[in-house]
């Protein structure tokens, strides 16, 4: 029976990455032009959720999202999630409609075909770098004026996997406030179970996710930083330790 599992795991892992480039290939034209320019952008966004329902789907994953309060139209947010999954990215961008743009790792780059959209439309961040760090700032601040919102996954990576939530990062909240967007905190409650990164695991099913309550950042100043990230660190480990019940 084992042998019959790791089979399937095999087989499910290579149809993840099966379906992560079929989209890329067939759409490639179009969406080689909708990165012709920044402006643009959000016609690469409405791509890149088709392109991640396609794949949920794909791997049989039946999304059901629960809100405590809803976004607006033309504005921007700043949404952060656990990050435990490759599912993660697909996941934000059917959770989310208004267009966003991820800040991540720049080693993701490096991923053929994926990579080279990534690339041109994400903020990549080298976190050993501190010059690497401030340019993220200026990119933001660029995109944050231009109406996007921004994505981040302030755990910095993903961790172990016995670790139900790894401490935050403090950029995404000094982002917040120093652009006074609201923070969104949104917990994915199934991914690791799904999707992780542990290569023999997984497996179609529910995948849940929350949006808790916005979190204000009108008024705040840069010192309050730290607070806010414990606020927010402490609604999605709430939330995963109930869920985990």
């Amino acid at each position: 029976m084992k042998v019959f599992k790791n089979i399937f795991w095999v087989l499910y892992r290579i149809w993840f990455y099966v379906l992560v480039a079929l989209p890329i290939l067939i759409l490639f034209p179009i969406l080689i032009i909708s990165i012709l320019k920044e402006s643009w952008y959000p016609y690469f966004f409405k791509l890149a959720r088709i392109w991640a329902r396609f794949i949920l789907i794909g791997m049989g994953f039946n999304v059901k999202i629960e809100k405590q309060q809803a976004l607006e139209k033309n504005k921007s947010y700043m949404f952060i999630a656990n990050h435990t999954s490759m599912a993660d990215i697909m996941l934000m961008l059917v959770s989310v409609k208004n267009p966003f743009v991820f800040v991540g790792k720049k080693e993701l780059a490096k991923i053929p075909l994926f990579g080279f959209f990534y690339k041109r439309t994400c903020i990549l961040v080298d976190r050993s770098s501190p010059k690497s760090r401030q340019a993220v700032f200026l990119m933001a601040q660029r995109r944050l004026k231009s109406g996007l919102s921004i994505c981040i996954f302030p755990e910095g990576g993903v961790p172990e996997e016995h670790v139900l939530l790894d401490d935050f990062k403090d950029g995404a909240f000094r982002l917040a406030i120093n652009h006074q967007i609201p923070i969104v905190p949104l917990t994915f409650k199934d991914n690791k179970k799904r999707f992780s990164y542990t290569f023999f695991s997984g497996g179609p099913g529910l995948m849940r996710v929350k949006f808790h309550e916005f979190l204000e950042t009108k008024n705040l100043k840069i010192d309050s930083t730290k607070d806010l990230n414990n606020i927010a660190h402490e609604i999605i480990f709430n939330e995963l330790k109930r869920d985990k019940k």
